[in-house]
């Protein structure tokens, strides 16, 4: 395929002949603007041939009729005044290279965003759409022929985390023969649903789904798994990144450890002292530990800050004794970083749970008896620090209980959106506490959210269960009592909307169902990454409906709960989604660039530099020999900011050159 051109190429240009087609987009466009005014207004430009209207102009009836045109008027430029080019640029841009002219002949007028969405007087809103299709039409005429780049894509792909979303998206790539580097920065894969007992609505054993998932990914010949390890650096472009992994030490050598944890057993630190992280702080840990037994790798880790070999040096190394023959115990290991190549790369780095003590009036951290959703996960699981049982930090088993719907979630103060699981694993924890301790439980929500498939039906069986339902936002939680009822116990206050007065309930267990947050880090991410994030700081799509895992650095697809909160078959699916488009860009074998590059005029360059440093994307470098910039046209994403900087006007770029910028100002501002 032709390279990008340069500034001098398309200057013996035919005479534009210009066709103008007119969408009405339904109603959208035809209900504001009078589209019939305005083609006819559109006929009557200087250089036009042909003008039409039509009631759909993407379907294929309406491209269609641009084919024919071009065909049977010799229309060598075309003006589409439709909906937005996000959307439509490319088919039109298909049209045109199926009748034989440059796709790049081609300017889009949104009529639909920028006009009839906008405007409420229809008369005004004409206006200003013939203001804006002359404009196109004198801008149109000034095109060049431009050509796209193809650039060879390395078939190696990036996922970064290891949850769900992770795990499905790297087995799907690596079991299509892909291979695959899979980053986590926790000691083991797994995420949040490693900590789960039961799943919704099913209440299928979590570790019994997750588990053998994970084995695969240990195991799997084309996945290399990295595990406690972090990104640092990403340089390159779609197809072709560099990518720098920080290795952390776990001061074992992973290829000698076999996962026989006697080191464990023989560490001096008897009952261990340390809150372990895995189990929220509920149980405690040695210096030495595997994060929890179906951890893969099941490779154990020396925590620096807690053993005594580390503060003091003076500990009697019973846990190297203990490794014996095989010594994978190394008290040196510094951190490591590895240089990968991929072509692609799919983040799936999850979310964080909301900060329970970020409302002080729940009493979270005040009240011992006050555990948030993910804590209370733990108690109830088999692995657990309580060995599944439902006790409370006493001891003693909980005869009542209130679960708090909507902690950190559709809230003002705090986050505006809903969680989206939050609802449903209140009934699974509802129903798990109540099949277990036989307590009366008590769910406090604003409203009931179960909009999956089989999630009212397992509303309805909670109802059925006995479990009590009230409607109402919580108040406060406090242990002030004001009748012997209440003596020793935590009281719920809230308003029962339905019953219309305000309850007092007594309970000696409250569950602050927590919403989900982007991870804390989200911002270095994305700059890492270069992509977005929306104002809530999820990671942004391309499109919501038409691109939901692809983002606006190509060749980066996102994948699960770090776009927003989801839960698991969501995430799975959104992980599935991401595998295919990384597997179609692989397959493709390459990957077209647009060629909306910034071009340096070397004569005109005074090699001030001044531009270098403002490119985002790190496209232009300076030739010493020459003391001029120069520009890869593989980095460049078009963004304009060079040019625009640029002191002496050197530097063009293709599509948005100033004879085709001015032309189309005074073609806006011209008066027929």
């Amino acid at each position: 395929m032709p390279e990008i051109r340069s500034p001098g190429d398309g200057a013996n240009r035919e005479p534009p002949r210009v066709g103008v087609y007119v969408c009405h987009c339904g109603t959208n466009i035809a209900g504001t603007v009078d589209v019939k005014a305005v083609t006819e207004y559109a006929a009557k430009l200087p250089g036009v041939v042909v003008s039409r209207d039509y009631k759909y102009m993407c379907s294929d009836p309406g491209q269609a009729l641009i084919q024919q045109d071009i065909s049977e008027h010799n229309v060598n430029r075309v003006v589409v005044a439709s909906c937005s080019p996000l959307l439509h640029e490319p088919t039109f841009r298909r049209v045109l290279s199926r009748a034989g002219i440059n796709s790049f002949f081609l300017q889009m007028v949104n009529i639909r965003e920028h006009v009839s969405w906008v405007h409420l007087d229809k008369q005004a809103a004409t206006e200003k759409t013939k203001d804006l299709v002359r404009a196109a039409v004198r801008r149109v005429s000034l095109h060049k022929p431009l050509q796209k780049r193809r650039v060879p894509i390395n078939p190696n792909v990036l996922v970064v985390g290891g949850g769900i979303a992770g795990i499905h998206a790297a087995l799907t790539l690596a079991d299509a023969g892909k291979q695959v580097y899979l980053v986590e920065r926790e000691p083991t894969i797994g995420g949040h649903m490693a900590k789960f007992d039961k799943t919704f609505p099913t209440l299928d054993c979590a570790a019994c789904i997750l588990t053998p998932k994970m084995t695969s990914v240990g195991s799997h010949p084309h996945i290399t798994l990295w595990t406690y390890s972090e990104i640092v650096k990403v340089e390159g472009y779609v197809g072709n990144y560099k990518v720098q992994v920080k290795r952390k030490p776990r001061y074992i050598h992973e290829d000698l450890c076999i996962g026989c944890q006697e080191c464990i057993t023989a560490c001096v630190y008897k009952e261990g002292k340390t809150p372990d992280q895995f189990n929220l702080g509920l149980s405690k840990r040695k210096p030495v530990y595997l994060p929890f037994p179906q951890a893969v790798p099941q490779k154990v880790v020396i925590d620096p800050e807690t053993c005594i070999q580390f503060k003091s040096g003076k500990c009697k190394k019973t846990c190297v004794e203990a490794c014996g023959e095989r010594q994978a115990i190394d008290f040196t290991q510094t951190e490591k970083f590895e240089e990968i190549e991929v072509g692609t790369i799919i983040l799936a780095t999850g979310f964080k749970t909301f900060d329970a003590s970020r409302h002080p009036y729940y009493g979270y951290g005040r009240y011992p008896n006050v555990y948030t959703s993910l804590e209370v996960e733990r108690l109830i699981n088999a692995a657990g620090p309580t060995g599944g049982e439902v006790v409370l930090r006493d001891g003693t088993r909980p005869k009542s209980v209130g679960i708090i719907h909507c902690v950190g979630s559709r809230d003002a103060n705090t986050n505006r959106w809903c969680s989206k699981v939050c609802c449903m694993y209140s009934l699974k924890l509802a129903h798990l506490i109540k099949e277990r301790t036989g307590a009366e439980v008590y769910n406090f929500y604003i409203d009931m959210r179960t909009p999956g498939k089989g999630y009212e039906e397992f509303y309805d069986r909670l109802l059925d269960e006995g479990v009590h339902f009230v409607r109402g936002r919580v108040a406060e939680v406090s242990d002030w009592a004001v009748h012997p009822s209440e003596e020793g116990k935590l009281v719920i206050r809230a308003e029962d909307t339905l019953a219309a007065f305000v309850r007092r309930i007594p309970v000696d267990m409250v569950v602050l169902s927590v919403g989900l947050e982007p991870q804390a880090d989200v911002q270095e991410v994305r700059r890492l990454f270069n992509i977005s994030c929306s104002t809530e700081g999820w990671f942004l799509e391309r499109h919501p409906k038409l691109a939901p895992v692809s983002t606006f650095t190509e060749g980066v697809y996102i994948a699960g709960a770090c776009q927003g909160p989801k839960d698991i078959p969501d995430s799975v699916a959104q992980a599935g989604a991401a595998a295919a488009e990384a597997l179609a860009l692989i397959d493709a074998q390459f990957v077209e660039l647009e060629p909306y590059t910034a071009f340096i005029s070397e004569e005109e360059c005074s090699g001030c530099k001044s531009c270098i440093p403002l490119c985002p994307y790190q496209a232009i470098s300076f030739v010493e020999d020459k003391k001029k910039a120069a520009i890869n046209e593989v980095l460049c994403k078009g963004c304009g900011t060079c040019v625009a900087a640029c002191p002496s006007g050197s530097i063009q770029q293709n599509f948005f050159e100033d004879d085709e910028i001015f032309e189309e100002i005074e073609g806006v501002l011209a008066y027929a």
